[in-house]
């Protein structure tokens, strides 16, 4: 019988010590401030060790942890924080693509554990329902995501090493 690998809410236990690099965008510096507590608490209850760095926008995000793993932090996952609202140019359609090609490409690339929590939105009142830990937690939820990979890696390296 096959068995399930995954991440349990309330279960850890897989991914205990994993360390992990936040790179968030400070372009709207209160959500951040609201997406990186999100991540942390989420990080911080499963006993990971946090790296933090911080760039100005959401296209800044990939090449940040391009040089920190070029530069060789030693991390098992990345989630990357940020925020793009919607404006009245396609300058939007740009950032909000890129940045979340160049962190597919990037996880690919470095087969890392990303946790995309970057919020592209219509305006700021979206932004801050998707980022407020008391109600879409999207920072909470691009941690848990980072995590389920580290958990899955675990679990796999563990199966083919037993």
């Amino acid at each position: 019988m096959a068995q399930s690998i995954r991440l349990t809410d309330d279960d850890f236990s897989a991914v205990s010590g994993a360390r992990v690099l936040i790179v968030e965008a400070r372009y709207y510096a209160d959500i951040a401030d609201e997406l990186l507590q999100g991540a942390r608490e989420v990080l911080e209850a499963a006993g990971a060790d946090i790296e933090v760095i911080t760039v100005p926008g959401a296209l800044e995000i990939a090449p940040a942890i391009a040089i920190a793993l070029e530069e060789g932090l030693d991390v098992d996952a990345a989630v990357a924080l940020g925020t793009v609202i919607r404006g009245e140019t396609s300058h939007y359609d740009i950032v909000a693509g890129e940045s979340s090609r160049a962190l597919t490409e990037l996880a690919l690339d470095y087969v890392l554990p990303i946790g995309n929590g970057i919020l592209t939105v219509e305006n700021v009142e979206q932004a801050w329902v998707r980022a407020r830990v008391k109600a879409d937690n999207k920072g909470g939820f691009a941690a848990r995501a980072a995590l389920s990979l580290v958990a899955i890696r675990r679990q796999i390296a563990d199966k083919v090493e037993g």
